[in-house]
């Protein structure tokens, strides 16, 4: 399950593709334009990545002490 602010990083991104794929067929293609959201792409991959590898019970591993409460 993906948390908020990694809802919201998606939301973002594909709001900024409908954005830029209308400012396309409107105005004409912006490399740079394509090249940042394929940025904000690869973060937010990155950040549904590292979201998922968060669970709750994962257990300490052998050899380390556990953590105190």
């Amino acid at each position: 399950m993906m948390s908020g602010p990694t809802k919201t990083m998606t939301v973002i991104t594909f709001a900024a593709l409908v954005l830029i794929t209308t400012y396309t067929v409107a105005l004409g293609s912006s490399g740079w334009l394509w090249f940042a959201w394929i940025v904000l792409g690869v973060a937010t991959v990155g950040m549904a990545a590292a979201d998922s590898g968060d669970s709750p019970t994962r257990t300490p591993r052998p050899g380390r002490p556990k953590p105190q409460p």
